[in-house]
């Protein structure tokens, strides 16, 4: 394995840089100024909003690039890049079948904020963690027009897979439908993915698959983790996800992220 073409790393943030407790290590920050120094691109690119992602690399925010709400968008600094926005006729279409699923708490995700229909209080704190601007409206299909949204996205305590993708499958030859958690799923304009948008990004660089290294978990990842040479499924991955990438690291609970980043900045390829 040499790195030493690599121009442009890309990572998810939950269950990959982020570790179970989700946080950023000191680490990584001490390497992506190795990364800069050597003139090495950083992109994170998560199902997250966009002000949650760069909350959680507030002291590099300015330096790096950011695919948010699963490749609604992308942006560096100030400038946004790529936005692949789902239609108001689209979200009113499909709102009120996921109305029908027990215990599912839906996010109607839009380039300023979240709007969530949920008034229960042990959802609204731990969607907090992945969105930090949001409303509690009374219904989500009357704010439908209000802004550009980039993604629904569904919660279950139990499984996402189980639970809601039989529900909304229906909706995949109009819609891209991805499981991005155990307990999580989107729903984005068909487009709408994290390597159409990292594809924008590697444009904009003028960097190629040869050149661009990965780090992904779940589903959410494929279409990115397709997008390099150097794709990495994290130890904790779904093993669908370790099949589809070309290596694995370590868990992001053992610094899986870190471990190859340290190889790459110190030339010490194998």
């Amino acid at each position: 394995m040499n790195l030493s073409k690599v121009k442009l790393v890309v990572s998810d943030m939950d269950g990959t840089l982020l570790n179970s407790k989700g946080e950023v290590s000191k680490q990584f920050f001490d390497l992506f100024k190795e990364l800069k120094k050597q003139n090495i691109y950083f992109c994170a690119a998560s199902g997250r909003q966009y002000n949650s992602i760069v909350n959680k690399l507030d002291t590099i925010k300015n330096d790096i690039f950011v695919i948010a709400e699963n490749g609604g968008i992308a942006k560096k600094r100030d400038k946004l890049l790529l936005k692949t926005p789902i239609s108001s006729k689209k979200i009113k279409a499909i709102i009120p079948v996921l109305r029908t699923i027990k215990d599912a708490h839906i996010v109607l995700c839009g380039k300023n904020g979240a709007f969530i229909e949920s008034k229960n209080q042990d959802f609204i704190t731990l969607f907090q963690e992945y969105y930090n601007a949001f409303k509690i409206v009374d219904d989500l299909t009357k704010v439908a027009d209000s802004e550009m949204f980039l993604k629904i996205a569904i919660y279950h305590s139990e499984s996402s897979s189980k639970y809601i993708y039989p529900i909304v499958k229906e909706f995949e030859d109009k819609m891209l439908i991805k499981v991005s958690g155990k307990n999580w799923l989107d729903i984005s304009d068909e487009k709408a993915n994290k390597g159409f948008a990292l594809r924008k990004i590697q444009k904009t660089l003028n960097i190629s698959k040869e050149e661009t290294l990965v780090f992904g978990d779940y589903h959410n990842d494929i279409e990115m983790l397709k997008e390099a040479a150097f794709s990495f499924a994290m130890q904790n991955a779904h093993k669908d996800i370790i099949e589809i990438a070309n290596y694995t690291t370590e868990s992001n609970d053992n610094f899986g992220v870190e471990k190859i980043l340290e190889l790459l900045v110190n030339k010490n390829f194998i």
